[in-house]
């Protein structure tokens, strides 16, 4: 048996591990249902209108720079995701629409363009760039965005992540229930 603390092969297992685990998240996550998620954007860099103006109302998710966000984004989003669409620091803040994913994570190039405001320069002198973005396309938008305070004021939305205090994490897991009460609240008309 090989002794792995003395190994000179132990980084090469431990990498096949982590390879083998992500492949095994992926095919479980790729079997089960969809699954729904808050994005954070602000609507003075990108708007959900600005979604809806975009070629096929459908845009790149870039320049996530936060490795639990990434993470979410990489291993867990799938395709026919829903995505509930959030202006954050602005005002007002809340929800103003839903967008589907419609690609699955890919690297993010604007982690190495240096004129990208994105640009990640730490990762390109390595040589690994670990950042990636989704494809999200405008299903719905909200006739009347739900807002934080009305957010806040609603009894079956008082766990969502957006919420708690500290809460800044720009890609946020929601539940199916979370999802469906907000729907109501929205009165989402087509984005088409």
């Amino acid at each position: 048996m090989v002794q792995l603390h003395n190994s000179r092969f132990r980084p090469v297992l431990i990498a096949a591990f982590v390879v083998l685990e992500t492949v095994l998240i992926h095919s479980v996550m790729k079997n089960s249902q969809i699954s729904y998620w808050l994005m954070k954007s602000e609507p003075d860099v990108f708007s959900f209108d600005d979604l809806l103006k975009a070629p096929a109302q459908t845009t790149h998710w870039e320049g996530v720079r936060n490795y639990q966000a990434r993470n979410l984004m990489r291993d867990q989003f799938k395709k026919g995701d829903l995505v509930l669409f959030y202006h954050s620091n602005a005002e007002p803040t809340g929800i103003f629409g839903v967008a589907e994913v419609v690609r699955e994570a890919y690297p993010d190039t604007s982690a190495w363009d240096s004129k990208s405001e994105y640009f990640d320069g730490d990762s390109k002198k390595k040589g690994i760039n670990p950042w990636v973005m989704v494809d999200v396309r405008a299903k719905l938008k909200f006739k009347n965005p739900v807002l934080r305070d009305h957010l806040k004021s609603e009894t079956p939305l008082k766990n969502m992540m957006v919420l708690k205090k500290g809460s800044r994490l720009s890609v946020q897991p929601v539940t199916e229930t979370e999802f469906k009460h907000i729907l109501k609240l929205g009165e989402p008309i087509s984005a088409k």
